[in-house]
């Protein structure tokens, strides 16, 4: 086979699929949400940015993501450093920690639901600690903060592991020469952190927060797990207007709002850890 045209026939089968189940499905999607059967039109936006509970789900997904997706960071970055510099046990540790990587979104809010509803775990050991005369109602329309609480640490506990493996993969590829050196001319340990491995750990940064920010902006199953309507988001309005009012038109709209809210804040990721031509360590 000619080498010229070697590249473009490995990577015909990943097009093809992309065309099949990204690029078919999403003009298809765009074609709805732009049109209500008698042409080209903007009223599904419209429709759906003007109702009242739009702009409560759009704080909500908002407020969430910046609350949930930096804590992941730190915990992961933390997570991989110190899996990193384990001799022994690294694995079995490193599987532990992936563990909610196999847990369903929906079945992560069930098991965080069976901590905060009244008669699940926490009532209980408050109530045994004498804290509590009687079980509580964690997660009511009286107690948003506690339902914003439940809905990130149940996102916590589900999603870090998504970057903790990417950074985990990234500190790999980092050669030990240039911690070996630094150690050599007497650099702290923090220092050899945030002049090495974070540097060089730009791509895979990138790579996990463009994942989990998009992630973050289309959680659904937890939200309805743990807070239902007492939390409104942007992908559960999505879900009403589909499938309980029966409207793809604004189904659509919302869709593609998530779509662009995600491009816009993955190309802000990418601009803000690019590596400066000539930068070095």
């Amino acid at each position: 086979m000619n080498p010229r045209i070697l590249p473009y026939v490995l990577i015909l089968p990943v097009t093809l699929f992309l065309c099949l189940f990204f690029l078919y499905p999403f003009v298809l999607v765009s074609q709805q949400a732009f049109s209500t059967g008698s042409g080209f039109t903007l009223d599904n936006f419209k429709d759906v940015m003007s109702h009242w509970k739009f702009p409560i789900s759009l704080k909500n997904t908002l407020y969430l993501a910046a609350a949930v997706v930096p804590f992941q960071l730190a915990l992961a970055l933390l997570m991989a450093t110190m899996v990193s510099k384990m001799k022994k046990g690294r694995d079995l540790v490193l599987y532990v920690w992936t563990i909610p990587l196999g847990i369903s979104d929906l079945a992560a809010g069930i098991i965080w639901l069976a901590i905060f509803e009244q008669s699940g775990f926490l009532n209980s050991m408050m109530s045994g600690l004498g804290f509590i005369d009687r079980p509580m109602n964690l997660l009511s329309y009286q107690t948003p903060a506690l339902v914003f609480l439940a809905i990130a640490l149940a996102e916590i506990w589900r999603a870090t592991a998504i970057m903790l493996v990417i950074l985990v993969a990234g500190i790999g590829l980092i050669p030990k020469e240039y911690y070996e050196a630094a150690e050599v001319f007497g650099a702290s340990p923090w220092k050899r952190f945030t002049r090495i491995t974070l540097p060089l750990l730009r791509p895979s940064l990138s790579t996990a927060l463009v994942l989990r920010v998009i992630l973050a902006f289309e959680v659904f199953a937890v939200v309805q797990a743990l807070g239902g309507t007492l939390f409104p988001v942007l992908m559960g309005e999505t879900y009403k207007y589909q499938f309980e009012l029966l409207d793809g038109g604004s189904a659509a709209a919302i869709a593609l709002i998530i779509l662009l809210i995600s491009i816009a804040f993955t190309l802000l990721i990418l601009r803000a850890l690019r590596v400066p031509k000539g930068a070095t360590i």
